[in-house]
């Protein structure tokens, strides 16, 4: 097994870009500029009309290290390969040759310039791919970070180096036209300027040139506080504005006319500005960053500084919890390391959306926009619970920071932070106690939280105002609460300590009473606790890497899973709680089959999960990893295809598999290759010759045979049935359930002669007819016709054999010696039974007033009671184990 049996890769969600820099095309025929952006190993491509999404290319098989765009095409390069696409989604050229990976790349026409680590430049043929020149500079004197095409002049280049020069060259020719100086810092980004034989050279040291190549003159110097000049754009609708972009995030914007700024866009982003981009005779600037976020700004203010237009952001740094919002599994709620607390929709990214970043102060930070000061940025968030019942009225998610005892709350129908911060007074000084445990109750009304002073405490979450406490003064456990819970009726708390203990408390503590109702002690430390709704069933981590699954109704252990050999980080079960799914920090992803205790699969990522959560429709399981931004959604194959779920062999090798990507890859060989086809299973005809078999006939088959007398009667017509005026040719049929002609009678018309019927036949059914002509003890076949009749045709053949004084005794006879086969051999028990409670009840005279069927009668009633108390004994038994086990 190459892949999950039960998990198949479906998509990833929450990734905008990182850190290659945009680049924008213009469509003629949509009349809409585009934008590029990538996400690792694939691009997404943005319409900034409404900035939706409008494709996602395919997984290149390693992580894109930079874009290039023309009108035609879209250029990524992987590694050491280019590859050239078309719409976004289609791979028309590929060009390999570089022996390391493409750091830049530059559409000259219908060439395409590359060049590689080892500042090697190669020059394509677009639609032959063939290498039609190949330059080689040496790293140590000439190593180059970027290149650019100075308008007019024809078929030259600018290469700009890490020591500081430039160096103008002529493909055509291929020679060097011209060496700048240079300012002994390296140059990170040249720049058209919008006056011929003008470029802007940003250097690391902050400076930012204004070079006249014609006359190898600097204009004039500017110089950016923030460090380092990492992207440059210049605006082109008549406004001498020239944008740059640092590594802190902000954006100066600069007037060349008084060459002094003119305005900053401070924190535009939360990561370095890599992308920065006006659009061709617009007042709209997009940015890119690290952060995974998009942006365009437009400048339509007073002053002509830049306001936000439209925003595409996802988490800019990895998720550390994320949960499926709602019973319709459409949306997610995912807690950020970044201090955010966002929403994706599995249905379409339009409709993601951010609840804001954890501040202390909600109103300040409002006030400040999006630079958010550090002092005012609460640390990420650890844990967190949503209820559905209240979001209308109030906040209904609470959420633990890292190292603090407040609780945050949050509106989801709002999409914003609350205002009410959860502390108890006795913790207001105390600054060493952190919130490690947080629960909403169904009614979302409260909010219970536990802490690692040990105690819990619980408030009331519209108004914040404490309700209750659980335990003495010293708290509800010796250590650290790891988990709370709280059951649907709002009756009994759950709490889980590090101190190796579950305490069942009342949700309304008596006065006075410190102790808790029950409690349970486990073998090791508790690491978290997991619960599923509509069940009675609860899992908690324990510190040796298994996972515990107590009843709460019995208050016992009932399963006890092991096998994972790292520190475990979620749980969760599916929605009818028949598997937990477990994720360690061993990289597999484990589930588990809670009836029969078994593992039914397992796999590895490369990434160790951190959170997990299955879709109450069950239709995907959510996961976040390590060092990744984005959401990854895996499909549920059992919904749409048969999978077999037998246990997994423990010395089976875990098979290894990729995170899914942006995009659901449909012709992925992998994931297209089915388990194992499961040899469908044919029950026997009886499993056990200690056995008793039943036939598996419906009720109405056999129960009626004693009362089918009462049975006619009711169903008895109130008038006879008229008969038709001309009657239609019929012809005769055998009683059974399907429909068959008699054809004993009917002439054969070819041979054209009679059939002689023995007169001893003459009065036999078709049933006594095959009765008497059994040999050799086999009343199989005979037994088959009687199992396919229907109740009132059961009884007129059982009636019918006493109907000729010839045959009577023989077919009677016969007819025991056919139930007595069918109690031997411990088949059809009930039918046995039913058949001769029918026999009896109308040949029980004739049977005593003939010795021979007397005698048989004596036979067939001992091994029948042989059966009875064989079934007996078993029924007794089973009756026993289920009433010791209730009183467990």
């Amino acid at each position: 097994m190459v892949h999950s049996k039960i998990f198949l890769r479906n998509r990833a969600l929450g990734y905008v870009s990182n850190h290659i820099p945009l680049v924008t095309r213009y469509i003629e025929r949509r009349k809409e500029n585009l934008i590029v952006t990538c996400v690792g190993n694939a691009f997404h491509t943005y319409g900034c009309t409404h900035f939706t999404l409008l494709s996602v290319s395919g997984t290149h098989p390693g992580e894109i290290t930079c874009l290039a765009a023309d009108s035609y095409h879209i250029y990524t390069a992987c590694e050491n390969v280019i590859y050239a696409w078309r719409r976004g989604t289609e791979l028309k050229h590929t060009y390999k040759g570089h022996e390391c990976a493409v750091h830049s790349m530059l559409s000259f026409g219908p060439h395409l310039i590359s060049v590689d680590e080892d500042s090697n430049v190669k020059v394509w043929d677009i639609k032959t791919e063939e290498l039609v020149l190949e330059l080689t500079f040496s790293s140590k004197l000439f190593k180059i970070t970027s290149l650019m095409h100075p308008n007019t002049y024809m078929n030259k280049v600018l290469f700009g180096s890490e020591q500081g020069q430039l160096q103008l060259w002529n493909l055509k020719i291929v020679k060097s036209i011209y060496a700048f100086n240079g300012w002994n810092t390296p140059v990170t980004v040249i720049e058209q300027a919008p006056a011929i034989d003008v470029v802007a050279v940003g250097l690391s040291d902050g400076r930012i040139i204004l070079h006249n190549l014609k006359f190898d003159e600097s204009l004039f110097e500017l110089v950016q506080d923030w460090g380092s000049v990492i992207s440059i754009s210049f605006r082109t609708d008549d406004h001498p504005i020239m944008a740059t972009g640092s590594l802190d995030g902000h954006i100066v914007f600069w007037n060349l006319e008084q060459r002094k700024v003119e305005s900053q866009l401070q924190k535009a982003h939360f990561g370095a500005v890599t992308g920065l981009k006006y659009l061709p005779n617009e007042p709209l600037l997009v940015s890119s960053s690290p952060d995974n976020s998009l942006k365009l700004w437009i400048f339509d203010l007073a002053d002509g500084a830049g306001r936000l237009l439209r925003i595409r952001e996802a988490h800019a740094e990895p998720p550390t919890m994320i949960r499926f919002y709602g019973n319709e599994g459409n949306n997610i709620l995912t807690a950020g390391s970044d201090s955010s607390l966002r929403i994706f929709s599995t249905v379409t990214e339009i409709l993601n959306k951010s609840l804001g970043r954890a501040s202390y102060n909600r109103k300040t930070a409002k006030k400040r926009g999006r630079a958010i000061d550090d002092p005012l940025l609460m640390p990420p968030i650890t844990q967190m619970a949503a209820e559905t019942t209240r979001e209308k009225e109030w906040v209904n998610i609470v959420a633990t920071h890292s190292g603090l005892g407040k609780v945050t709350t949050w509106s989801f129908n709002q999409a914003k932070m609350g205002e009410l911060m959860l502390l108890p007074e006795k913790f207001k000084r105390n600054y060493n106690v952190v919130a490690t445990s947080v629960c909403l109750t169904k009614c979302g009304n409260f909010v219970v939280i536990g802490y690692n002073t040990g105690h819990v405490e619980r408030f009331n979450v519209q108004s914040g105002i404490h309700r209750a406490s659980y335990g003495n003064e010293k708290g509800a456990h010796k250590g650290p609460v790891k988990g709370v819970m709280v059951d649907p009726l709002n009756q009994t708390v759950i709490t889980a300590g590090k101190d190796a203990f579950i305490k069942f408390w009342d949700f309304k503590p008596k006065t006075g009473n410190t102790e808790p109702r029950a409690k349970m002690a486990m073998d090791e430390p508790i690491e978290w606790l997991r619960y599923h709704d509509e069940s009675s069933l609860v899992a908690l981590a324990l510190e040796n890497f298994s996972i515990v699954l107590v009843d709460l109704d019995t208050r016992r252990i009932v399963r006890h899973f092991e096998g994972h050999e790292g520190r475990l980080t979620d749980a969760c079960f599916n929605p009818d709680s028949r598997w937990l799914v477990s994720a360690s920090m061993d990289c597999t992803i484990r589930t588990w089959d809670i009836p029969s205790s078994n593992l039914i699969d397992i796999f590895q990522v490369p990434e160790a999960c951190i959170s997990l959560h299955f879709s109450p429709t069950g239709e995907f399981l959510a996961t976040a990893h390590v060092s990744n931004v984005g959401i990854y959604l895996w499909s549920n194959r059992t919904l749409y295809s048969h999978i077999s779920l037998k246990a997994i062999n423990k010395n089976d090798p875990i098979p290894m598999i990729g995170l899914p990507g942006s995009v659901v890859e449909i012709n992925d060989s992998e994931e297209e290759e089915d388990t194992e086809p499961e040899p469908e299973y044919i029950s026997p005809e009886q499993l056990d010759r200690d056995l008793i078999t039943m036939s598996g006939l419906a009720n109405s088959r056999w129960q009626n045979l004693l009362n089918i007398d009462i049975v006619k009667k009711r169903n008895k017509p109130k008038e006879p049935p008229k008969a038709p005026e001309n009657a239609p040719f019929f012809l005769p049929t055998i009683p059974s359930l399907d429909l068959k002609f008699d054809f004993s009678d009917v002439k054969n018309a070819e041979a054209n002669k009679k059939i002689i019927t023995h007169p001893d036949l003459q009065n036999l059914t078709f049933f006594g007819k095959s009765l008497l002509a059994v040999e050799d003890g086999e009343y199989k076949d005979v037994i088959e016709k009687l199992k396919s009749m229907s109740p009132s045709s059961i009884d007129f053949e059982i009636q019918s054999l006493s109907a000729d004084e010839k045959t009577s005794n023989t077919l009677l006879l016969q007819f025991m010696k056919m139930i007595y086969q069918m109690i031997e051999k411990k088949r059809d028990f009930e039918l046995s039974q039913a058949y001769l409670s029918v026999f009896l009840k109308w040949h029980g005279t004739t049977i005593t007033e003939t010795e021979s069927l007397r005698n048989y009668l004596s036979t067939l009633q001992e091994l029948q009671l042989k059966n009875w108390n064989l079934l007996q004994n078993i029924l007794f038994y089973n009756l026993s184990v289920v009433e010791a086990l209730k009183k467990m």
